[in-house]
């Protein structure tokens, strides 16, 4: 056969895997569920079993018979394709190796698909497709698993940082985050802001309302701070109902803006219902560097300023 015949006989391919995507994304899902191969197929619809399989498998065939080393580079719209199956398999309850095998099963539908028109290609050049299609398969799968350790190692970087029940930084990651932002402070000249924060009588919405109350609003107020920082300042759970934030390149107004949304905000929850009437908070700041020059002189200074103004809502 010609290299001219060659190559119509692969676009001929091409254009025939392209066509038959439907098909061959059926045939995968009925491999699958043949002999209970993947389970997880089982209690999906059927479109739901079929996913994006035919449009991931109109872009292999164009692999298989052109071949283009970007097409499979991370980013790339057919890596990118394998990331999302992954990850779209995942939210449906496909185990990583359920993901793997269903690429497995769509390397036996293709080839076999291939085999049945060996006849228009050389041996040489079946040899070629059959190791193309086993390349691409087998970077897909890693691609696949890739996604899968992404996602898994974020999720465990995230909950060994934050504080599982207001979803702020622990107390750990905040000190480190806070030494982090006074090192870059002290190079560039700038300011920054510490502020230390205690619900006032959360120990009385715990003991009338219950403590799952109390972890209702201690989420609110959470979350009212988050809300309230700029993208550039972090906030941290210290321990019990005691919030800290700081902010960068802060002048002296920059904490009691803050404080004045966080209120705003909470405000609005009372006026909505959402929090008890009694909720409220105290807080003390300290500013780098004119009053401290590390993290632990900083929250000596806010806690002091706390305690002043704890015992002023007191009196």
């Amino acid at each position: 056969m010609t290299v001219r015949a060659t190559a119509e006989a692969l676009e001929e391919l091409a254009s025939s895997i392209q066509a038959h995507a439907w098909d061959l994304a059926v045939a995968t899902v009925e491999e699958g569920l043949r002999d209970d191969q993947l389970p997880s197929l089982q209690r999906l619809g059927r479109l739901g079993q079929l996913g994006d399989m035919p449009t991931f498998i109109a872009e292999l065939g164009r692999e298989l018979v052109a071949p283009e080393p970007e097409r499979l580079r991370r980013g790339s719209p057919l890596a990118a394709q394998a990331r999302d199956h992954a990850r779209e398999r995942e939210a449906l309850g496909f185990a990583p190796r359920d993901v793997v095998t269903e690429l497995l099963l769509l390397r036996r539908v293709l080839w076999r698909f291939v085999s049945e028109r060996a006849a228009q290609l050389d041996a040489e050049d079946v040899l070629v497709v059959e190791r193309r299609l086993n390349d691409t398969v087998d970077r897909l799968v890693t691609e696949c698993v890739v996604a899968y350790f992404d996602r898994a190692t974020s999720e465990l970087a995230h909950e060994a940082r934050h504080d599982q029940l207001t979803g702020l930084l622990h107390h750990q990651a905040f000190v480190r985050g806070l030494e982090h932002e006074l090192e870059r402070a002290r190079r560039y000249g700038h300011g920054l802001a510490l502020v230390f924060v205690d619900l006032d009588r959360f120990k009385e919405i715990n003991d009338t309302l219950g403590h799952p109350e109390g972890d209702r609003v201690l989420q609110k107020v959470s979350q009212a701070f988050r809300d309230s920082l700029r993208g550039s300042d972090l906030a941290g759970r210290m321990g019990g109902d005691e919030i800290a934030a700081f902010l960068v390149e802060a002048d002296e107004e920059s904490a009691p803006r803050l404080l004045a949304r966080v209120q705003d905000r909470l405000d609005e929850l009372i006026e909505l219902g959402e929090l008890p009437a009694v909720c409220a908070f105290s807080a003390g700041i300290a500013f780098f560097p004119t009053e401290a020059t590390d993290a632990d002189a900083l929250f000596r200074v806010a806690d002091a300023r706390l305690y002043e103004a704890k015992r002023f809502r007191r009196a």
